[in-house]
């Protein structure tokens, strides 16, 4: 058992370090690049409550949907296509369905259809696809991708009816999935919802006041910082994991990284399926707030994308054999420098 944790491969991160100032800066591509998300946490060193104009916008986020139980051909269905789908309104995510043994569905925004299908899902299906890249010795999953914008993908031609078919007649997969829309486009959504048991739900937001954090004084340069670290740091502050380390606790071995002070600062958590386009708009917020002259301090934001995804960056495939690691973090200083540090599991596609 030892050796197989020995061999156990380590995760990918790549650090990006650039100012919102430079108009060369990749940041908001990058934002782009991670699309189904379902938690952002943002943590603000020495505050102690949200400002007015940050709780605005977290409490306008938009909206999702959970659809139970759907039929995957409705999302070839000829008026969601043309209303939806072509247009660019809509993404969506199969909902508790677990990508290493489950039938998993992606709809990408671009409008590619991303199907992770076992083996005899794939067979009874019946439409061209390649193996998954994460097989381990035997090919026992496979991955199907359409382009449900292709011309050859138009409503009665022979590619969209065979893989209509195959979804309606041969597999006939459901499974409760998660709806976004871009703001403005849920009306259009009403028709399609209507068919089915749906529910629409809001961002959860989780917001604490930390009282004492020992936090560690970070400079644009981050020279005396290692980002693994740090980011440990940020992730057992996110938990309530403390990091004192003293000798009668055996919870963590997580220190704060030197030099480090001690204040108060604010922690806020969404929970959903958050749209890059509303991650923009929070960091655009918090942009605002660090270049008020009465803050001194940074502000960190990560964004976690889900674990069971069967895309991951650029929309590729999603590694099933260790870990789901699909994140990345922003630190965003005073003089509008951010260092991003993006994650992922050692299979997948290096982040952008």
């Amino acid at each position: 058992m030892f050796g197989d944790l020995e061999r156990n491969p380590r995760s990918l991160l790549v650090c990006d370090r650039s100012s919102f100032l430079d108009d060369k800066n990749r940041l908001s591509s990058q934002v782009e690049q991670l699309h189904f998300n379902y938690k952002v946490s943002v943590l603000l060193p020495e505050c102690s409550s949200a400002p007015s104009h940050l709780e605005a916008v977290l409490n306008s986020m938009n909206s999702f949907y959970l659809i139970r139980n759907l039929p995957i051909y409705e999302l070839l269905d000829k008026q969601f296509l043309e209303s939806c789908v072509h247009q660019g309104l809509v993404s969506g995510l199969s909902y508790r369905t677990r990508i290493d043994e489950d039938n998993c569905v992606a709809l990408l925004p671009s409008g590619r259809l991303c199907l992770s299908l076992d083996k005899d899902s794939f067979e009874l299906l019946g439409v061209e696809g390649k193996p998954s890249r994460f097989n381990h010795r035997t090919n026992s999953r496979f991955v199907v991708s359409v382009d449900l914008t292709d011309s050859s993908m138009a409503p009665g031609g022979r590619g969209y009816q065979r893989i209509v078919t195959g979804l309606r007649s041969r597999l006939k997969l459901k499974t409760d999935f998660l709806l976004s829309h871009k703001a403005g486009g849920g009306a259009s959504l009403q028709g399609f919802l209507s068919r089915y048991d749906w529910s629409e739900h809001r961002p959860e937001i989780r917001s604490h006041t930390l009282v004492d954090l020992t936090c560690p004084l970070l400079t644009s340069d981050l020279q005396s910082c290692d980002p693994h670290f740090l980011l440990e740091w940020l992730g057992a502050v996110d938990a309530h994991v403390s990091c004192e380390n003293v000798s009668s606790s055996f919870l963590s071995s997580f220190v704060c990284p030197e030099p480090k002070t001690t204040s108060q600062a604010l922690s806020v958590s969404l929970y959903g399926l958050l749209r890059p386009q509303d991650v923009h708009r929070l960091i655009q917020e918090i942009r605002w707030y660090l270049k008020q002259p009465e803050v001194e301090s940074w502000a960190s934001l990560t964004v976690h994308g889900f674990v069971d995804s069967p895309v991951s960056w650029r929309g590729e495939e999603h590694g099933v054999l260790r870990g789901g690691e699909n994140f990345y973090s922003l630190l965003m200083f005073h003089d509008q420098t951010y260092h991003l540090h993006l994650g992922t599991g050692a299979y997948d596609t290096c982040p952008p």
